[in-house]
């Protein structure tokens, strides 16, 4: 069979927000498959054999099968290759330790060209995904001519690019674990930076992190950590066990400190961290000039200070409490009478699947050529790297670092009551406390066990992928600390959202919404075509319904509710400026007239898009809908919360079933506004027919108003400051607020 023309990528698009696919950003590709179109699956000879053999995990893919094999079968019966791609793309991104179950693939009013979707957390490496499995793809259509060979060597720098392109953007793993426990309890997160500076919850509910520290981590309890000496001071006037120690400037003075103290003793940096530039049970002045020289070069002072005989923990404080302990472990070596050291390091130690160079892994790889104090070490035992030592002989070749052990469980009260009090002591929220004992399980004193770092900004891997013991919650523990749990916590990390979706009125609606909103004593952010604005005052006078506008608010710690001005273009384009909303609205199903660039021509594909303000309505939220518009009637039941309809004639159906029902309703009866739930209705206080209202105002549609209303009662804002706001407001452009100065 002749070669097959590349399948052509015309348009990638990335949806950070939700959107009409999922709740979750996704990498949107348009396709043209060509030729390829008359070319299902079952009829390209031998590429699906070729596809499994080189990627057989695909048998877990179900697909629309619904059950394992699924996407097999549906291979082999024949599936257009825009569908193959996605599920190629998402096995290397599972294969690249990104794991994702979600794409679709759906064609479109033109012959050959598809939509194809896979869920994205990161951008780039949803692209490098991409265009890795388009690769891998071609070749295994054109395998069987002559196209480039591709096999499992290709296989694996594909993987290879897409995980060094995950360790390069994503976030890091202790930062994930704490995304992730905000994530279960429904508190939305945006990243900051390109590292792992994340908000956490919207707005005046916000708190930010940045790896294991922080906006409860002072500056100066970090500055106290960073200074040993300054911590055991402080430590050992609160009663915490610490090792003698005292700071020294040659390596005569390193010496006479040691005696003074008593032998053996330790070398160290007094402000290093990750056991970097450590020398351990110094006996002898022979070996005091090497380890001087090596502390200096990893801080700026040197301290020398008692040995402790123990083993070394790591246990971590979160908001006072101990919520995870790892023991460390010496790392050795058996010689064989045959191979070197460092050919033993290679055999024995660095083949141990714990051990990588990524954050992946608890335990990190020994480099036995640079590290100048494995090198210190191995010379004390008469040994370098080359030596070969006699068979049975045991060779200390790491005395710390590999603190990966899980040990919560054993941790005596006495032991748990003194490292928390050492994190209090120093001041800090989240602390990594080093300690040496022989057994935690028994208090430090009667051991002589010490305490000989506090740490700010400790890692949590240790304790999330031990290399022996259960993991343990450390990401939730410290979500807990940002946001305790409480007998309600539907709205942690959350402030009032509302979303309003349409063409028609959305505007005047969005306006409306934010001025009941301040006047109810809220400090209101709106995103609206009409600009940008805070609290009424105008940052941007652009058009500012997209969702980088949106973020804007989201991220600025004053804002205590926030509205948003959503068309069909801003959904499709870049999803929505947040996950979930308190109030969800939608006007009409107007405009594909406008959206034959996202091959939308009528209501129908109209519905799916304006559903998404729907979706993403809270459990505790409400949906205001206009019942004028069966269509939109239709999407009541996709709604997880509640379902306010409103329409200026009370007698539609939509309305008399829903209040039947004992739901509640907007709508006009005798020119003034009704509030409805069941069979109990109010009038509006503190505004007249709106005919006279419309005389006194700008004229602006009933249903417009019926909406804004709705919102603000959907939000608990008493009705008479509604009736009030309402009178009091002008629809002018320059109502929403000032310019700013």
């Amino acid at each position: 069979m002749s070669k097959k023309d590349d399948i052509q990528l015309l348009r990638i698009n990335y949806l950070r927000g939700p959107n009409i696919w999922t709740y979750r950003p996704v990498l949107e590709t348009w396709l043209d498959l060509g030729t390829l179109e008359d070319f299902p699956s079952n009829l390209l000879p031998g590429f699906s054999d070729r596809l499994v053999a080189l990627l057989p995990a695909l048998v877990e893919h179900h697909c629309g099968v619904g059950e394992r094999g699924g996407f097999i079968e549906r291979l082999y019966e024949g599936t257009w290759l825009g569908h193959v791609l996605e599920h190629v793309v998402i096995e290397l991104l599972n294969l690249a330790d990104m794991p994702t179950g979600f794409g679709q693939t759906r064609s479109t009013s033109q012959r050959g060209i598809y939509r194809m979707v896979f869920r994205a957390r990161d951008e780039q490496v949803a692209r490098s995904a991409l265009a890795e499995g388009h690769r891998l793809l071609m070749a295994a259509v054109n395998s069987s001519t002559d196209g480039p060979a591709y096999g499992v060597p290709e296989l694996q720098g594909a993987v290879d690019r897409v995980r060094a392109k995950v360790d390069e953007c994503y976030l890091g793993p202790s930062t994930a674990a704490i995304v992730a426990a905000a994530t279960e309890r429904r508190i939305p997160h945006i990243r900051l930076n390109d590292g792992n500076l994340v908000q956490l919850g919207y707005g005046a509910a916000q708190r930010r992190i940045w790896t294991a520290e922080t906006e409860f981590t002072s500056a100066i309890a970090e500055g106290i950590a960073g200074d040993k000496d300054l911590t055991k001071s402080l430590l050992a006037s609160c009663g915490v066990p610490v090792p003698e120690g005292k700071i020294v400037n040659s390596v005569q003075a390193a010496w006479e400190a040691a005696q003074e103290i008593g032998l053996p003793v330790v070398v160290k940096p007094s402000d290093g961290n990750h056991g970097r530039g450590v020398s351990l049970d110094l006996k002898t002045q022979a070996q005091f000039e090497d380890a001087f020289h090596l502390a200096a070069r990893h801080g700026s002072e040197v301290m020398v200070e008692r040995f402790v005989r123990g083993h070394e923990h790591r246990l971590l404080v979160v908001g006072g409490r101990v919520v995870a302990a790892a023991r460390g472990e010496t790392a050795s070596i058996t010689g064989d009478g045959k191979a070197s050291v460092a050919e033993l390091v290679e055999t024995q130690l660095n083949t141990d699947p714990r051990r990588g160079p990524s954050e992946d892994f608890p335990l990190s790889p020994i480099r036995i050529d640079t590290d100048t104090a494995i090198l210190l070490d191995l010379q004390r035992q008469g040994l370098t790297p080359t030596s070969v030592p006699a068979t049975g002989h045991e060779v200390l070749i790491q005395r710390n670092g590999n603190v990966s052990i899980d040990c919560t469980d054993e941790l005596h009260p006495d032991v748990e009551h003194m490292v928390s009090l050492a994190a209090r002591v120093v001041g800090l929220d989240i602390a990594g406390v080093d300690l040496v004992a022989q057994d935690i399980s028994k208090p430090l004193h009667a051991q002589g066990g010490a305490i000989v770092e506090v740490n700010a900004g400790p890692g949590l891997l240790m304790h999330l992928k031990p290399a022996e013991g259960a993991p343990r919650p450390v990401g939730r523990a410290i979500c807990e600390h940002l946001f305790p749990v409480t007998s309600d916590t539907t709205g942690a990390g959350r402030i009032p959202v509302i979303g309003i979706a349409g063409s028609a009125g959305t505007h005047s609606i969005a306006r409306l919404v934010a001025w009941l909103l301040q006047l109810s004593g809220r400090y209101t952010g709106l995103a609206c075509r009409s600009g940008l604005f805070l609290d009424g005052r105008c940052l941007d006078a652009s058009d500012c319904t997209h969702w980088e506008a949106g973020q804007r608010l989201l991220i600025n710690r004053a804002v205590q509710a926030a509205v948003f001005e959503n068309g069909a273009d801003t959904i499709l384009r870049t999803g929505l400026a947040y996950d979930r909303c308190q109030v969800g609205v939608v006007t009409d199903l107007d405009g594909p007239d406008t959206l034959g660039d996202f091959d939308i021509f009528d209501d129908e594909p109209m519905f799916k898009v304006m559903r998404s303000q729907v979706d993403v309505v809270l459990p505790e939220g409400v949906a205001v809908l206009h019942a004028a518009h069966n269509r939109i009637v239709d999407m009541a039941p996709l709604c997880d919360g509640e379902v306010i309809f409103y329409a200026t004639d009370p007698t539609l159906a939509a309305i008399t079933a829903h209040l039947a029902s004992g739901g509640r309703a907007v709508f006009v009866r005798q020119g003034q506004v009704v509030l409805a739930t069941g069979s109990s209705e109010v009038f509006l206080p503190g505004l007249d027919k709106l005919s006279a209202w419309q005389g006194r105002h700008i004229p602006t549609a009933e249903a417009n108003l019926l909406a804004a209303i709705a919102v603000a009662w959907a939000l608990g804002i008493s009705l008479g400051l509604i009736g009030a706001g309402i009178e009091a407001f002008e629809s002018s452009a320059t109502q929403t607020g000032k310019a700013a100065r």
